[in-house]
């Protein structure tokens, strides 16, 4: 299979550190992740890459003309201005449990987010 079609995937260690500040950041603001699991893996995924690419976890769930001015700007840096202000979490990584989306977990392995991610 050509690997160089495929979308570049975060490292390990990258990852794991957007996992755990996931499930940390979920614990303590009583947010929980979205009930479906595909949702979760594919944001820290996100939030991984623009990590190790921009140096700090922008969200992936939105359309910047310039990653780097939006990094150094800071506001949709994760967690972003609106879920820190009012929980509201456009990626639908951290949801209040009144939200119909909301799962009742708040963790994820490192497995099931490569499992998720990793292309077929």
């Amino acid at each position: 299979m050509n690997t160089e079609m495929q979308p570049k995937q975060a490292s390990e260690k990258v990852l794991n550190d957007m996992r755990l500040f996931s499930e940390k950041y979920a614990k303590n603001t009583g947010t929980f992740f979205c009930v479906d699991p595909g949702v979760t893996a594919v944001v820290i995924e996100g939030l991984a890459k623009h990590k190790e690419e921009l140096g700090s976890p922008l969200c992936p769930c939105r359309h910047y003309e310039d990653k780097e001015a939006e990094v150094k700007a800071a506001y949709w840096n994760c967690p972003c201005v609106p879920m820190r202000e009012r929980k509201e979490c456009h990626c639908m990584l951290f949801l209040t449990s009144d939200n119909p989306f909301a799962g009742e977990k708040q963790d994820i392995s490192l497995d099931e987010i490569r499992t998720i991610t990793t292309p077929q």
